[in-house]
């Protein structure tokens, strides 16, 4: 089969495309997959680009999506010829969060789906959504999956209420899609006119170019009639955090999953406290959330926006696209 590893220290053009041995036959508990498609992440790129060290000879990509082979003693939840997707914690399977690191995570603790074929244990695939194909069902490992929980599991989210998505990657263009299916209205940031174009046709309500408005959280507040929004998808990190205050309402939620400014920087703490308002941390979520998140799709109707595929052996390149920032939603690998 064909398997993509990558070199130590990383980068782009560590990225190696071999042939291995197939595996065998799936034992007690396991299935065997084999993969048709992967999404890149922001996490991916960590790992292949060198800034998240990974051992050498990594297999990468943490979102798997193909179909089943075969199925071992005791599976059955799966059958031969059912479509499914890889989970990101594989361990995690339900309750609340365990795991703060990424040491069980595929394609960075452990080998991930930037190959053909896989056996694992039946509990590290859910069922994809029916009707999809593998590369929307690769989009749902990451950045769907943490919109998801985001908004929903820990966000609570309900009709009417006002969500605020910062940018146009993967996690915000789902979190725009999961709160219109679900009646909320949505205010989305951009600093491309081009992109904001799409964010509008995607169904947001309010669109801000933040470029042009740098205090865009009190145009939000403006927005909403100085109340504030209720939910904010909070990628940024440190440069963005301190807007995302001003833009929250009193007793309102930020979620914060992305640090895209840095990894550390002063945070206004007397506003967050005067703003009574939650901020919470968050990786992803467990194989339940998974199973919930899947029902919910397939109830609303919800399907990917997938900005460009590339082959498997085409990696450096789709990275290098994902490098560059003009994407709009997922950049898939499909094979």
């Amino acid at each position: 089969m064909k398997v993509v590893t990558l070199r130590q220290p990383g980068g782009l053009d560590q990225l190696d495309i071999t042939d291995q041995a197939a595996p065998g036959e799936p034992g007690p508990d396991e299935i065997r997959v084999r993969i048709h498609a992967s999404s890149l992440n922001y996490h991916d790129y960590g790992v292949v680009s060198g800034a998240m060290p990974a051992a050498d000879g990594r297999i990468p990509m943490s979102d798997g999506a193909g179909v089943v082979e075969a199925v071992g003693e005791n599976v059955e939840e799966f059958e031969v010829g059912d479509a499914v997707v890889s989970t990101f914690f594989p361990h995690w399977l339900d309750g609340p969060a365990r795991i703060g690191d990424f040491t069980t995570v595929p394609g960075d603790g452990v080998d991930g789906y930037a190959r053909e074929q896989v056996v694992r244990p039946a509990h590290w695939f859910t069922h994809a959504p029916s009707g999809y194909s593998y590369a929307e069902a690769a989009t749902l490992t990451t950045a769907g999956l943490t919109a998801w929980r985001a908004l929903v599991v820990d966000g609570g989210l309900k009709a009417g209420d006002t969500v605020l998505v910062l940018g146009t990657g993967g996690v915000s263009i789902f979190a725009l899609q999961f709160a219109k299916m679900m009646g909320a209205r949505v205010i989305a940031t951009s600093s491309s006119d081009e992109k904001i174009e799409r964010l509008k046709e995607l169904g947001a309500d309010y669109t801000l170019n933040y470029k042009a408005e740098p205090e865009w959280g009190k145009r939000v507040r403006e927005l909403t009639e100085r109340r504030g929004v209720d939910h904010v998808i909070e990628v940024g990190g440190p440069g963005t955090l301190p807007q995302s205050i001003d833009a929250v309402r009193i007793g309102g939620y930020i979620s914060l999953i992305g640090v895209l400014t840095g990894r550390g920087g002063e945070i206004p703490t007397a506003k967050l406290m005067a703003k009574q308002a939650r901020l919470q941390g968050l990786i992803v979520g467990s194989r339940n959330h998974q199973q919930e998140m899947v029902r919910g799709i397939e109830a609303g109707g919800l399907r990917p926006v997938i900005d460009r595929s590339f082959a498997l052996d085409e990696i450096a390149d789709a990275f290098r696209h994902q490098e560059a920032g003009r994407h709009f939603g997922k950049i898939c690998l499909e094979f």
